[in-house]
């Protein structure tokens, strides 16, 4: 199983006020999270609600299902 971010999460908190440094004064993300954002990795669910919560969507606006190719 296989899942992808539909869009640039970063760019998106970007765009939401969210810079690199304002995530981590105010310690509402952790660098390893950052960091798995960067690398497209994926990141918890209580990272994905915080997401929600700061972008203003559900999880399925976050992340899609991407079939393995066989």
């Amino acid at each position: 199983m296989s899942m992808r971010y539909k869009f640039d999460i970063l760019a998106a908190l970007r765009e939401k006020g969210y810079r690199s440094t304002r995530i981590r004064s105010e310690k509402i993300m952790s660098e390893s999270t950052m960091q798995k954002f960067r690398t497209g990795e994926m990141v918890s669910t209580d990272n994905i609600e915080r997401l929600c919560k700061l972008l203003d969507c559900q999880p399925g606006d976050i992340i899609e299902y991407v079939p393995d190719e066989k």
